[in-house]
């Protein structure tokens, strides 16, 4: 499947089918698992396929959102540090850095040291920058809130705190040692 694909061509999902093929496939093993996990991969590559080309038609990548979105979220000044711009972005201290010196190389942020006599370095954003993540924000949140309009508030809701239960197990799982 590509990533150009139109969303009224997509099949249902045949999670079901998937399930009742490995039990007669392979009788006794775990299968509970697949009619969660395959459709919330499937719902991640749909929304980031979408999300991608309403990124691009906005001019702005992924990678370059993220970055000025956690500056903007903020608040005003709309400046951080590099290192709160790591803690928040979720990525590392590296990645950062790239991206930091495209969008800085875009006239999208600026960067100074903090002022403060340490070795900090603050990120600002520019005008350019400030207005661009304004457009593209309201743009990208605008289209995703129509992709879930089949859900109700109150099924958003409910499904909303169920994900983040399940995120929460998930990563705490993982964090175990073995």
């Amino acid at each position: 499947m590509t990533d150009s694909y139109p969303f009224d061509s997509v099949p249902a999902f045949p999670a079901a089918e998937i399930v009742s093929a490995w039990e007669r496939e392979l009788p006794g093993t775990p299968v509970s698992s697949i009619e969660i996990v395959t459709p919330i991969w499937r719902l991640a590559k749909l929304f980031a396929d979408d999300r991608r080309r309403v990124l691009q038609a906005c001019g702005v990548d992924p990678a370059t959102l993220d970055l000025l979105s956690v500056i903007r979220r903020a608040g005003p000044p709309y400046r951080l540090s590099t290192r709160e711009i790591t803690v928040r972005a979720l990525v590392t201290a590296g990645a950062i850095s790239q991206r930091i010196a495209r969008a800085e190389q875009a006239g999208l942020v600026t960067r100074s040291p903090a002022g403060d006599g340490s070795r900090t370095v603050v990120v600002s954003l520019t005008r350019a920058g400030h207005e661009l993540i304004e457009r593209t924000v309201d743009r990208v949140l605008s289209r995703e809130a129509q992709l879930v309009q089949a859900l109700d508030p109150g099924q958003r809701s409910d499904l909303a705190a169920r994900l983040d239960q399940l995120l929460t197990g998930v990563a705490a799982r993982l964090a175990e040692p073995g």
